[in-house]
């Protein structure tokens, strides 16, 4: 999983049939202090596509499942996706530390 940033949403009118009803994030990978990642280190911040199960949006920080953790077969009738957002996040603690806060 990974924390990300909705910076926008994804519109489409003609889709798999079961992905009707779910809104499409676009979402930004961020860091523990809820910015963007940069570096050669990082994982790519380059946006890409989630499928949102929380309700978020524009501005919001989400929590990202990828890969076969992302699949909601139940509810999405095996359409294809490869992340969902599955929580939005309030707050990130590490340790005894507040890393940052949305303000939610």
């Amino acid at each position: 999983m990974e924390i990300a940033r909705v910076v926008g949403q994804v519109v489409s009118t003609v889709k798999h049939p079961g992905l009707a009803g779910f809104t499409l994030l676009l979402v930004e990978t961020v860091d523990q202090t809820g910015q963007t990642r940069e570096g050669d280190d990082a994982p790519s911040s380059a946006p890409y596509v989630a499928l949102d199960l929380t309700g978020a949006g524009t501005g919001e920080v989400v929590l990202i499942a990828r890969g076969s953790g992302a699949r909601v077969p139940d509810q999405s009738s095996g359409a294809p996706t490869d992340a969902a957002a599955v929580a939005i996040v309030d707050s990130v603690v590490r340790g005894t530390h507040v890393s940052f806060t949305t303000g939610s």
